[in-house]
């Protein structure tokens, strides 16, 4: 990434001028336009400022103008900075030179002779939503997708006006949780109806005639005839208050350990009280500072993992090779299986019947799929025809002749080896020659599985992630006797899923699992030999991950956690650990190591009866850098076991499967950054200036 020559794309602001309706005289309407269709959208680089710069000198140069109006080309507003080339930039003043000069250009819109207008006519993120901000006046379609400011999400802060705009349009609260906490979950997205709520649009209009309807506003906004109203900002405590709690937020959702979202919080503060001259100074520099930083860096990286390398998974065969799927059959009828039931009968569209022991287990399966059915109906994201159709393809079965005319069918029964041969003997037994038979084995052998079958080719591992209608990530194992048309069908099936596919390679517990399995036995052991639990959970806190290692466990549940580690540590017995203490858990069915019985986090009393400690207790340092180092020296043993193709590939996975942030790269980077990569194995997983700044 860093080595590719980077050519910007440019985004043009091209000038037409209009008579107004209800004759209030000529405006200018200026276009943003790359030339490329809606799936290239219109972004910001050097060209696009030079553009933008020109567009308002001819604009300025007119005195019969009443308006200027800005708006996308079609489906597309703008979505911001072009972001492709910030890994060639090597010198902060070049950093500090993009802040200044987008706010050169972008502040103009506010300081014209006559009203702005920005018509939202499609998706607006990052700089494009600060652009309309800084226009007097916003109408936004009822179609746009995708309005946020995501930059915090990336590693960078809203760079052009955004910090100072959007509080002191709507309130610190308000900009608290669009600028930090929506980026921060996941870049939430606001609907129209939202934006317009909240104050940050003034107007909505139907996508038919968007451009017509804002246009008739614009005029009677002109012309007197329409007035807007906003809502008085509150610069008393509230706005200390909201940047209190986008603190307490950023604390528990990252751990500080993410710098942009704490600096975005050090400028809406400052917005409170700065003018736009030292509020914009002030972006100038948090913006060079985060350019110029590893944590940015890595964040680019994995948002390329994201937006390409999952989509264009490596090593998978011609799609050509991949059969129709008509009918969906799933082994069980448990919790786990009625949401894949319900995601393949909503994603695909096809009929799915589920199987179990008795009609009682598949009563509670089908009541699970259709009370979710009914919470989409309540919530508008289905209507009521849509919502029966999906409950007339989910169906279910005592028996497994059901599966004779699937084309795919998927097993998630007991992770027990015995088990899962013995029903795929049963499926292979009534299913077609070609029929797919697929596996969610979080651990064991695809290749063990298939075995006694007459057909092992057409078995595959299909992994998915709990919960499994949220989590991204598909991991698609091949075993030693899949053949390429199954591996095509899964992937195509994973790609109608709307998940991001990853080839794996049929070795013990995959890619997600063995990694979390490894660094949490590092966890557990320190514990076992006499560190605290506080401790010990705390260990990985300056990472920022989505949750502490003990929590990962409760989620997890211990009992599942623990069978894991025993398929690992009968696979490479001498790096994984089986914890005794982990052992007593179960076996005691309690649910993890905390409880909150008495309204603050403690450690379970009776867990804590039943771990027996050393007196070798370490320090949270100690059991950071003992956990990182057992994941260089895993992801290396990986790599080399051709797990998956790339260190690239784990870094997807660990960011989709396991919810690892951004500012980490996945996994790989923060290990070459912190030098633990060499320390372990000798040498970076990824050359310099490929999610880290160059050396």
């Amino acid at each position: 990434m860093a080595e590719s020559q980077w050519e910007e794309i440019v985004t043009e602001f091209k000038v037409r001028y209009a008579q107004l309706p209800l004759g209030a005289g000529t405006a200018a309407i200026l276009t943003m336009d790359n030339g490329r269709d809606h799936t290239r959208p219109s972004t910001f680089g050097p060209g696009a400022l030079d553009s933008l710069r020109a567009a308002l000198d001819e604009v300025e140069a007119r005195s019969d103008l009443v308006a200027v109006c800005l708006t996308g080309k079609p489906f597309i507003f703008a979505v911001g900075a072009e972001l492709s080339g910030v890994p060639q930039l090597n010198a902060r003043a070049e950093a500090l030179e993009i802040g200044i000069s987008g706010h050169e250009q972008f502040r103009r819109f506010g300081e014209l002779a006559v009203p702005s207008f920005a018509f939202i006519n499609g998706a607006a993120m990052g700089g494009g939503l600060e652009i309309a901000l800084h226009c007097t006046y916003r109408s936004v379609s009822s179609g746009a997708a995708a309005i946020s400011l995501p930059e915090c999400f990336l590693g960078l802060v809203p760079g052009w006006g955004g910090t100072y705009l959007l509080p002191n349009l709507v309130g610190a609260d308000t900009a608290v949780t669009v600028i930090v906490e929506n980026a921060l979950n996941q870049n939430k997205q606001l609907k129209p109806a939202q934006v317009c709520q909240l104050g940050i649009a003034d107007a909505m209009f139907e996508p038919a005639d968007f451009l017509e309807c804002s246009l008739a506003w614009a005029a009677r906004i002109v012309k007197g005839e329409e007035t807007v109203t906003r809502a008085e900002v509150d610069r008393g405590d509230a706005w200390d208050a909201a940047v209190a709690r986008g603190r307490a937020f950023v604390t528990g959702k990252v751990k500080d350990a993410a710098p942009a979202p704490l600096r975005a919080l050090e400028l809406i503060e400052l917005a409170k009280t700065a003018d736009a001259d030292v509020a914009f100074a002030a972006e100038d520099e948090a913006l060079a500072d985060l350019v110029m930083s590893d944590e940015l860096r890595a964040g680019l990286y994995a948002f390329e993992l994201v937006q390409k390398r999952a989509k264009r998974p490596v090593g998978v065969p011609d799609k050509s090779l991949a059969r129709p799927v008509t009918k969906v059959g799933v082994v069980g009828a448990g919790l786990m299986a009625s949401q894949m039931a319900l995601l393949f009968a909503q994603r695909l569209g096809v009929p799915v019947v589920m199987t179990d022991l008795d009609q009682g287990r598949i009563d509670k399966g089908l009541a699970y799929a259709h009370g979710e059915i009914d919470k989409l109906a309540a919530r508008g994201r289905v209507n009521a025809d849509k919502a029966n159709r999906l409950k007339g393809l989910i169906t279910g079965s005592v028996s497994k002749e059901a599966f004779s005319d699937a084309d795919f069918v998927i097993e998630a029964v007991f992770e027990d080896l015995a088990v899962k041969q013995r029903v795929f003997a049963e499926v292979e037994a009534v299913v077609r020659e070609d029929c797919v038979l697929a596996t969610n084995t979080s651990s064991l052998s695809v290749t063990d599985m298939a075995a006694g079958l007459a057909h092992p080719e057409r078995v595959v591992g299909f992994h998915f992630f709990n919960p499994v209608a949220v989590m991204p990530l598909l991991e698609i194992v091949r075993g030693d006797a899949t053949d390429d048309p199954t591996l095509a069908t899964a992937f195509a099936v994973g790609k109608s899923l709307k998940k991001s596919c990853v080839l794996v390679s049929d070795k013990p517990a995959f890619v997600v699992n063995r990694l979390l399995t490894r660094f949490m036995g590092e966890v557990t052991k320190s514990v076992d030999e006499g560190t605290p639990f506080e401790v010990a959970d705390a260990a990985l806190d300056p990472l920022g991950l989505p949750m502490t290692p003990f929590m990962l466990l409760q989620l997890v549940g211990p009992a599942v956690a623990f069978h894991v580690s025993e398929t690992l540590h009968e696979a490479y017995p001498d790096r994984f650990y089986v914890s005794e203490n982990l052992r007593r858990i179960v076996d005691a069915g309690k649910s993890g190591i905390w409880s909150w019985d008495t309204g603050s986090q403690q450690v379970d009393p009776e867990v804590a009866e039943l771990f027996e400690q050393g007196d070798d207790p370490a320090t949270a340092d100690e059991v950071r850098e003992r956990a990182m180092s057992a994941m260089a020296e895993e992801i290396r043993l990986m790599l080399e076991e051709g797990v998956v193709a790339e260190a690239q590939d784990i870094d997807l996975c660990m960011i989709m499967g396991a919810g690892w942030p951004f500012h980490l790269g996945g996994i790989t980077p923060y290990l070459d950054r912190s030098g633990v990569s060499e320390r372990v194995n000798g040498e970076r997983f990824l050359p310099a200036g490929v999610a880290t700044l160059h050396d």
